[in-house]
């Protein structure tokens, strides 16, 4: 038979913590307070094993469950003294979800099961408070109503609202028996004339369909958002838990409240919560009654006049303090408890590690460490790698309200506020006069480059997370929101329409959110980023404790200074083609690309030769003494061509030529599939002259970068697009060329790497050949999850939420790497190519060089480096020492 239902309580316990897979993280935890010796309410967990039960069997419950539920319901009667459904001292049930990972209010709760119109009388004699029973009673309805009946609880507060006016009562706590037990029966009255049906009187069957349904909530909706926000298995399922209840609104020697054991906003080491007088559990979160202060500290700090906890419960605040302390040292982290106290008696319903802030988190951390209650590497691990964002960023404010007018993808972190404005020059001009903008486009190109610099942030309603201004948003560290599908843009009425009908115009003032993905009308109060003392420690930690080096993918110099403030240890990726895109040097690129011969391509090549040793001088001086990888120019040359007839107008009459003949040429570059078209190493092999550039270019800087410091410049050049050997050895050829002939020039000898992008599945299946070539590989990962699923990155996100919401997959693939078939291509990519080069070096520089998920699986397949843009260092670098720590507990086990 089957165990469904695990004990707790009476000084004793069937489970521990440590099995919150099987009996959550509510039912692991009461069992370890029993197991302690603490004062908890007996009761029992109905395992998470359950849930899927129920879910797989058409929403009902296993056959065999009733008995041990029933059996459990006799031990909390005989430890309690009383009985269930009936008797002159009748016993009350909360039924609590309770999951492996904290979902705080995402599911249902039902409390004070097995009240009816007779146990209420019991209940209030047994009391000797009439008042006390009724209240109860209307609670138990409402809540049960609301989330077994499905009748909204609005419904409930509007009839409680109305009869607290009629009796002129403002607060909740003024209503006599009477009226309570007035407010009841026009509850009961409400559920019948909206549902065809009476309140159930049966405690049984209230019991039955309360655990049905708070297993039902585990697919909610705002629970399955949960889930996928916080990528948390949605076979998990939820356990159950049935305890007896303890009651906080039994008078004013009673009470209920909510604690952490340290701050969860600072991560100061003193108690922080709050309770009510005379209340139950829900009314403390409802915020129905304004609680008051846990501690007299807590009171003088927020000038309240109305007594703590500690002045007015003393014996009960020491016991409490005293059971805080305790519970911190044994689980070793902050906790968040929740307690009632019953006519004085103390009682714990729960305790959980709490939700804290970053900033709580890094200083709670690095305190414990100095107490000696964890380790460094428990410290590093304590902290969520992608949660640095809050302190690198804006981020908006938790508390204000957000009026939301659509949104998208979280494609660059961070909040931004600003006017609307519709075209980089209009960006420019705005930055120019002092004012803030969002950029807002359908999609950027590279013409957009100088506006997306100029903006506070960049909002477009098509493109992916590797769109072009997802890529560079990220890079500039500018808040991004791409693919906002909910939204339009009408560039001819300077127009963006929005949820529920909004317009809103140009100038007017939206906040967008780069790392939810929300559009927000209006301006936001922010929260500005603060780097403490205690994220020093951290890192330096982590940096010691990780295995794998953290590289930046930086295009400009900017990109190159903020990377290295943040701790990167060289560039994994500078994409050359942006170098292009800046002031007039786009110009003399477009001639370059219009020419019809190669001495035409070569006298703009010539022009720009300049422009590019300059920019590769200070980036190699801005990396002094760390290695930098350089990619040949990868994207189709139409990219840096004009589009629309209005914009081929504007440049060619900017560069003084007929836009017909501009047109001609634009047409006849089109590709009908340019990403897998004329690029990358393809534009090397066709146009070599550009190849000769570019490479003369780089060990020209690379000759004065070594003159300027004294010692050489640690250099790897990085052939884009290779799916053959025989493509690396012809550019390879090329940059070997130029590498004599400028040493030959210089009369110094250039080191450097030659090496290749793997991005096509055939390159990674045909590794060991390649690295004949190859020095070194670099996974492009972007890339090659486009290849390898056959989905264009600029456009899945029309139908990746789809999926992700009908559990095709679980993460996009952009954001998170596909370990099982990208994975699977890199672990088989790295395997080959050292088995032709053992000293092959490895890393990875798409987006996914950024994501923690992406980086443990880096660790494990044995990769060198990971390289992301720069705001995301400090996260690949605590991410990189987590994967470190966990691949050798995995080699230990």
């Amino acid at each position: 038979m089957v165990k469904w239902v695990y004990r707790f309580g009476g000084d004793e316990a069937e489970g521990r913590a440590a099995d919150v897979a099987l009996l959550g993280g509510k039912g692991a935890n009461l069992a370890e307070m029993a197991s302690l010796g603490l004062p908890v309410p007996p009761g029992f967990t109905i395992v998470a094993e359950a849930c899927a039960w129920y879910f797989d069997n058409g929403r009902t419950l296993p056959n065999d469950l009733k008995a041990q539920v029933l059996e459990g319901i006799s031990r909390i009667e005989g430890l309690t003294g009383r009985a269930f459904g009936g008797g002159a001292r009748p016993l009350l049930l909360s039924i609590r979800s309770g999951a492996r990972a904290s979902m705080p209010g995402m599911m249902d709760t039902v409390l004070n099961l097995g009240l009816n119109d007779r146990t209420v009388q019991a209940l209030g004699h047994d009391a000797g408070d009439a008042r006390f029973a009724w209240d109860s009673y209307r609670r138990f309805i409402q809540m049960y109503a609301d989330v077994v009946m499905g009748l909204d609880h609005e419904i409930f507060e509007e009839i409680l609202e109305d009869e607290k006016a009629r009796f002129g009562h403002e607060f909740d706590t003024e209503l006599s028996a009477v009226e309570w037990q007035h407010v009841v029966g026009l509850y009961k009255r409400v559920i019948e004339e909206e549902l065809g049906e009476d309140f159930p009187q049966d405690p049984h069957v209230q019991l039955w369909k309360a655990i049905a349904a708070v297993f039902a909530s585990w697919m909610n909706p705002r629970a399955a958002t949960y889930r996928m926000l916080h990528r948390i298995p949605e076979d998990w399922g939820t356990a159950v838990n049935v305890q007896a209840m303890v009651f906080g609104n039994l008078g004013s020697s009673s009470a209920t409240g909510v604690a952490f054991t340290r701050n969860p906003s600072t991560g100061e080491n003193a108690l922080y919560g709050e309770f009510l007088v005379n209340a139950q559990g829900e009314d403390v979160v409802a915020g129905i009654r304004t609680p008051q202060a846990i501690t007299e500290e807590g009171r003088l700090a927020s000038g309240s006049d109305r007594p703590s906890m500690e002045k007015l419960m003393p014996e009960a605040f020491a016991e409490f303090t005293e059971i805080c302390a305790r519970l911190e040292r044994h689980y070793r982290d902050m906790q968040d408890l929740e307690f009632t106290v019953e006519r004085g008696k103390l009682w714990m319903l729960q305790t959980r590690s709490g939700k804290r802030t970053t900033r709580a988190a890094m200083k709670i951390a690095v305190d414990m460490v100095e107490e000696g209650l964890i380790t460094e590497e428990e410290a590093i691990c304590r902290i969520e790698p992608a949660s640095l964002d809050q302190l690198l960023h804006p981020t908006i404010d938790p508390r204000v309200e957000r009026h939301l007018v659509g949104s998208g993808l979280p494609a660059s972190p961070g909040a931004a506020t600003g006017e609307i404005v519709f075209t980089a020059e209009e960006a420019v001009q705005a930055e120019e006069e002092g004012r803030k903008v969002i950029l807002v486009r359908i999609e950027t190109s590279p013409e957009d480059i100088h506006g997306m610099h100029a903006a506070e942030g960049i909002l477009t309603t098509r493109g992916g997370m590797t769109s072009h201004a997802a890529v560079v948003a990220r890079g500039m560290g500018i808040p991004c929101v791409v693919g906002a599908g909910s939204m339009r843009v009408d560039l001819r009425n300077e127009v963006l329409m929005g949820l529920g009908g909004v317009t809103l115009k140009r100038g007017d003032t939206v906040t967008i959110d780069g790392s939810s993905g929300q559009v927000l009308k209006g301006a936001v109060p922010m929260i500005q980023p603060e780097l403490s003392g205690d994220f020093g420690r951290l890192m330096i930690w982590a940096d010691k404790t990780r295995r794998m080096t953290v590289r930046t993918n930086a295009d400009t110099p900017q990109d190159a200074r903020a990377a290295r403030s943040f701790g990167a240890e060289g560039i994994g990726l500078c994409r050359t083609e942006h170098m292009f895109f800046e002031g007039g040097r786009i110009h003399v690129m477009r001639r370059m690309i219009l020419a019809e011969t190669e001495e035409g391509r070569r006298t703009a090549l010539a022009e720009l030769l300049p422009m590019q040793r300059a920019d590769f001088i200070e980036l190699f001086t801005i990396m002094h003494g760390l290695p930098v990888t350089i990619r040949l120019l990868d994207p189709p040359l139409h990219e840096f061509l004009p589009k629309t007839d209005e914009e081929i107008a504007d440049v060619a009459r900017a560069m003084g030529m007929e836009p017909a003949f501009l047109r001609r040429r634009v047409d006849a570059l089109h590709e009908f599939n340019p990403m897998l078209g004329l690029r990358g190493c393809r534009l090397a092999i066709s146009y070599p002259e550009i190849a000769e550039m570019q490479a003369r270019a780089i060990f020209e800087a690379a000759v004065a970068a070594a003159e300027k410091a004294g010692e050489p410049v640690e250099l790897e050049i990085m052939v884009p697009l290779v799916g053959l050997r025989s493509e690396l050895d012809y550019v390879k050829g090329v940059i070997d060329r130029v590498a004599a002939a400028v040493g030959e020039e210089s009369g110094r000898r250039i080191g450097y790497l030659a090496g290749t992008m793997i991005e096509l599945p055939r390159a990674a299946l045909r590794a060991h050949v390649i690295a004949e070539t190859a020095e070194f590989f670099s996974f492009g990962t972007n890339d090659l999850t486009q290849t390898t699923f056959g989905i264009s990155r600029d456009d899945a996100a029309g139908f990746i939420p789809i999926y992700q919401k009908k559990g095709i997959i679980e993460h996009d693939p952009f954001i998170s790497l596909d370990f099982d078939g990208v994975g699977e291509l890199i672990r088989l990519a790295a395997e080959r190519g050292r088995s032709t080069r053992t000293d092959l070096k490895l890393g990875i520089c798409g987006e996914h060089g950024g994501d923690p998920a992406s980086i443990r699986f880096c660790e494990e397949a044995g990769l060198d480096y990971v390289s992301c843009s720069p705001f995301r260092v400090p996260i690949a670098r605590l991410a990189a020492a987590q994967a470190a720590i966990e691949q050798r507990k995995a080699c230990l086990e």
